[in-house]
């Protein structure tokens, strides 16, 4: 398992975290350890109180790029946080076109984002196989 760069931040901001019905909590906990799991990560996290929270994953041996993924916490009203999680549209696929295409949306690059607003395991299963995908390419870069 590795670090998160900034994990004590991390781990002040999830201690702080009410989860409401929608259990993103829940979700990003899983979103997390599914990353933590994957090997050659490199994590950090990203505080910008108001705004987002991201979780960010890099592949040790990427070359090309800064990460491979980034697991957005969006923070517009922290009682209803929802999550954002974004690729590099070149990195991963969509068979089943869950995702949604953002121009420029993940640092300057075009992306694909799935949006989670509630824990639903069939779309966390779903992102979990963007994550093998976009780990597995980025190795590569």
């Amino acid at each position: 398992m590795q670090d998160i760069e900034n994990k004590e931040e991390l781990d002040e901001f999830i201690n702080n975290w009410t989860d409401p019905q929608t259990r993103t909590k829940k979700v990003f906990d899983r979103l997390m350890d599914y990353l933590l799991k994957q090997p050659d990560n490199i994590l950090s996290f990203h505080p910008r109180p108001g705004v987002t929270y991201s979780l960010r994953a890099k592949h040790n041996n990427q070359r090309k790029r800064e990460i491979y993924t980034m697991v957005d916490i969006i923070d517009d009203d922290p009682s209803e946080r929802w999550l954002s999680v974004c690729f590099y549209g070149d990195l991963i696929s969509d068979p089943e076109e869950r995702g949604d295409f953002v121009p420029d949306g993940l640092l300057g690059e075009d992306a694909t984002c799935f949006d989670v607003e509630a824990y639903d395991d069939n779309l966390l299963k779903y992102i979990e196989q963007r994550f093998d995908e976009a780990h597995e390419n980025a190795a590569k870069e």
